[in-house]
């Protein structure tokens, strides 16, 4: 199942099902517009005996505004856990190549804390440049939904905007390099997990557009991420709480070529053929 955040008609914010082109509210036996939370903390069997689908609210997707399917989560990510990643991290910051090249190997993964929900787009929403920035980038990736308690309840698509060269500059620049306002993504809904759901199988694609050309695309397997995802789950929860749930970037491991940095109007869209597409636009100033 497919959970989408939106805007009906009449300006209420609803979770619903995604149903082919269309949206369907969903409530609970207790609550009739129940929150994504709400809708996310449920089990299995709480799931099966307490949620129904509004049918007589169905409404075609062309009628919702679509939010960032995130309430008052946390938003934390991964890094280097991509070979590719950690060589594009190495050669942005020379002084700190053998950092990098420690993290990519060590048993403790790089985590950060990426954006609170207020800072998130959802489909359709601005990306951010920094004003300060040259040198801006896109990165691609799998975003795990967990519940308070850490279950991995569902997927989505995030892009984790970064400031390359001020993180190359100085590595603990890195807070100032990823987290800004619509400095991250996420979207376009949550599929949620089932049995026979295959996170290995998975794989990642992105384009660049700028003036109705594709300036960039690329693609990789998810499987090709280093980190098995119960570690860095375990690693994320060490001694740290998350009462709305949290929502974890797991590294991406398409880097666009040095040359390219994202500029006001480009297009950038990720997608999973298993989950959906997450298109945004980039803006630079107020």
């Amino acid at each position: 199942m497919r959970l989408a955040k939106y805007v009906d008609p009449a300006g209420t914010t609803v979770v619903g099902s995604l149903q082919g082109d269309r949206v369907v509210a969903l409530r609970t036996k207790g609550n009739d517009r129940p929150s994504l939370t709400e809708l996310l903390e449920l089990g299995d069997e709480a799931w099966r005996s307490e949620v129904v689908e509004c049918n007589e609210s169905a409404l075609p997707l062309s009628q919702v505004t679509l939010l960032a399917p995130i309430d008052a989560q946390e938003v934390w990510a991964a890094g280097v856990t991509y070979l590719r990643s950690k060589t594009a991290r190495e050669a942005e910051s020379e002084g700190a190549a053998r950092f990098y090249d420690l993290v990519y190997s060590a048993d403790r993964p790089e985590l950060f804390f990426k954006a609170t929900a207020h800072r998130v787009s959802g489909p359709g929403g601005p990306i951010r440049v920094r004003r300060d920035s040259r040198w801006t980038v896109p990165e691609p990736e799998l975003a795990l939904v967990l519940t308070a308690d850490l279950r991995l309840v569902g997927v989505t698509l995030g892009n984790d905007v970064s400031a390359r060269d001020i993180e190359g500059a100085n590595p603990l620049y890195l807070p100032q390099a990823k987290l800004y306002r619509e400095g991250c993504a996420l979207g376009p809904w949550i599929r949620r997990l089932g049995p026979g759901f295959d996170l290995a199988g998975l794989t990642i694609q992105m384009e660049i557009r700028r003036d109705d050309r594709t300036i960039f695309d690329g693609i990789t397997p998810f499987s090709r991420m280093i980190r098995p995802i119960d570690s860095l789950i375990d690693y994320l929860g060490r001694d740290n709480q998350f009462p709305a749930g949290v929502v974890l970037l797991t590294g991406t491991g398409i880097v666009p070529p040095d040359d390219l940095s994202l500029a006001p109007g480009d297009q950038v869209s990720i997608h999973c053929e298993a989950i959906g597409t997450l298109t945004n636009v980039v803006v630079q100033g107020d």
